[in-house]
């Protein structure tokens, strides 16, 4: 760890010309709160100006196969076929840089509901295929017994734009619920049978906040910063748990972690494990000259150095809001990946 720190302190001192560098990224809005906050102090401490949009993953993933960003965001991994497509055109592939591990929470809004809803993965299935369509329905009461639930209407609310968060949501149902994935399948765009759409993770939590009877899903800093409830949910080992710091580090516990760090954290079989959880990452191509967004190496040496900052002296920054810091063995394998980025062939981390 010394080596690293002192690695990563060489780096940022070489940083001491790129007053003139800005960065432009754009993707994910599940992890926008910290990259917010990391790209503010990068810019304090390196003169580095990091530009990042908001927009969902879907066209973070488009704007960066259209070369008009720098880096892209996304909370779903590229698809083998997405890989094969970016590596054909581009003639080097797209690196996952993993920053950070999230909670999908389950938000609603039941008046006069104080303790936590608890909801199953196929009990929600039934509920986003609109078959549950009021709050007091017997297979909700069985899940929840002693709570006074209200006569109300549910009203799904869903992401009406390409979204890893609904990717990681939608993975899950598959996951827990054949029904579903018979039906809707998985993807960062699907088709809802029911509901409302909301733009972004703050169109989804604005929604559910002002629609009495609404459930929807949202990244776990929506749901505590807009005072949102959020349900427990039945995890593989039995358990109704809560999404938090602790439940989302033991649903990442993972000995062997990929080298390309595409892994699925939904049904996490840990007993403490939250089941809604997920990694996000940010996407750049290996061989960063092979993007015209670069006009130049000192472009391209930045964003590595940014890369190298985030997953190591930016990691303090992850728990102050609710994300969860990368496990060591991610941060050993992205340290290689890293390693591995090039301009024009030349190595840019040395």
């Amino acid at each position: 760890m010394v080596r690293t720190a002192f690695l990563t302190l060489l780096l940022l001192a070489s940083l001491g010309f790129a007053g003139r560098i800005q960065l432009n990224g754009a993707g994910a809005t599940f992890p926008y709160p910290l990259y917010a906050k990391y790209f503010s102090v990068y810019y304090k401490l390196t003169g580095v100006r990091v530009n990042y949009q908001s927009i969902g993953s879907g066209g973070g993933v488009r704007q960066l196969f259209a070369q008009t960003i720098h880096f892209g965001a996304s909370d779903a991994p590229l698809s083998d076929e997405k890989m094969a497509e970016f590596e054909k055109k581009f003639q080097t592939p797209v690196v996952h840089v993993p920053t950070a591990l999230g909670a999908v929470a389950v938000i609603y809004n039941l008046p006069g509901v104080k303790e936590p809803l608890k909801v199953s993965g196929p009990l929600l299935a039934e509920i986003f295929l609109g078959q549950v369509r009021m709050w007091n329905d017997p297979k909700i009461q069985a899940e929840n017994p002693g709570l006074r639930l209200p006569p109300l209407p549910v009203t799904v609310v869903h992401r009406s734009d390409g979204s890893g968060t609904t990717y990681i949501f939608t993975e899950y149902l598959s996951k827990v619920s054949p029904t579903w994935r018979e039906r809707v399948g998985f993807g960062k765009s699907v088709a809802w049978p029911t509901g409302l759409g909301g733009k972004g993770n703050e169109g989804v939590a604005g929604l559910v906040r002002q629609t009495p009877g609404a459930i929807g899903y949202a990244e776990l800093i929506y749901a505590l910063q807009n005072k949102i409830p959020y349900a427990a949910v039945k995890n593989r080992a039995g358990k109704y748990v809560l999404p938090s710091l602790a439940s989302v580090k033991a649903a990442a516990e993972i000995e062997d972690f990929p080298k390309d760090t595409r892994v699925s954290l939904t049904d996490t079989p840990a007993p403490e494990g939250y089941p809604i959880s997920s990694l996000t990452w940010i996407l750049v191509h290996q061989d960063l000259g092979k993007n015209r967004a670069y006009k130049n190496r000192a472009q391209a040496e930045a964003m590595a150095k940014l890369l190298w900052w985030i997953i190591h002296d930016g990691q303090e920054y992850n728990e102050p809001l609710h994300y969860a810091r990368l496990p060591e063995v991610a941060v050993k394998v992205t340290e290689e990946n890293l390693r591995g980025l090039r301009y024009n062939g030349e190595p840019l981390l040395r």
